[in-house]
C-alpha cells in the first residue's frame, strides 16, 4: 500500500509538474502571441505612416503639376499677346491713316465708289484686329490716366472740368487688359 500510495504521490507530483509546465507553455505561447500581435501593430502604424506620406507626396506633386500647367498656358496666352500686340502695333498707323482718309470722303463722283471701296477695307481690317483681341479705347469725356492715356496739350474749357479729356487725336487700343497703345488726347485745364 505504501509503494501505491508512493505512486500515487508520483504521479500527483507528476499532474503537478505537468499543469505547471502547460500553464508556463500557456504563459510563453501568450506572450508569444502577445508580442507578436504588438510587432504586426507596430508594423500596420508604420506601413499606415509611409501610406499618408506618399499620398501627402503623390498629392503634392499632383498640385504642383497642376499649378505648372496653369501657369504655363497663362505664359503662353501673354506671349500670343506679346506677339499680336507687337506686330498690330505697326498696323495701327496704316489703321489711323484709314481713319482720316475716311474723315474726308467725297459725297459724289468717282472718288465716291472709291471711298466706300476704302471703307470697306477699313472696316475688315478693324473686324481682323477686333478677332485678335484688339479693342479701341472709349476715352471721350472721361479723366485723364497717364496709364491709358497721352496728353498732347491742355486747354482751358468752360465744358469740360480740369483734366477730363476734350478731344481724341489718336486712338488708343488695348489687348486684352493691356494697353496697346495710349490714347492721344487733348484735356481741359
Amino acid at each position: 500500500m505504501a509503494e501505491e500510495i508512493k505512486g500515487k504521490v508520483d504521479q500527483s507530483d507528476e499532474l503537478e509538474d505537468q499543469e505547471i509546465e502547460h500553464e508556463e507553455e500557456s504563459a510563453t505561447s501568450e506572450e508569444f502571441e502577445l508580442s507578436e500581435a504588438e510587432t504586426l501593430r507596430e508594423e500596420i502604424d508604420l506601413l499606415q505612416k509611409q501610406s499618408n506620406e506618399y499620398l501627402d507626396g503623390w498629392q503634392r506633386e499632383r498640385a504642383e503639376f497642376t499649378n505648372f500647367k496653369k501657369r504655363k498656358e497663362r505664359e503662353s496666352q501673354q506671349l500670343r499677346h506679346n506677339i499680336t500686340g507687337n506686330i498690330t502695333r505697326k498696323y495701327l498707323e496704316i489703321l489711323d491713316d484709314l481713319e482720316r482718309a475716311l474723315q474726308n470722303q467725297p459725297e459724289e463722283g468717282e472718288g465716291a465708289s472709291w471711298a466706300e471701296g476704302i471703307e470697306l477695307v477699313y472696316r475688315k481690317f478693324k473686324t481682323a484686329l477686333e478677332s485678335e483681341g484688339v479693342v479701341p479705347m472709349q476715352v471721350e469725356g472721361q479723366q485723364f490716366d497717364p496709364n491709358l492715356h497721352e496728353a498732347i496739350s491742355q486747354e482751358p474749357s468752360e465744358e469740360f472740368e480740369s483734366g477730363q479729356i476734350i478731344e481724341v487725336l489718336r486712338n488708343g487700343y488695348m489687348i486684352g487688359e493691356r494697353v496697346l497703345r495710349p490714347a492721344s488726347v487733348r484735356i481741359a485745364q
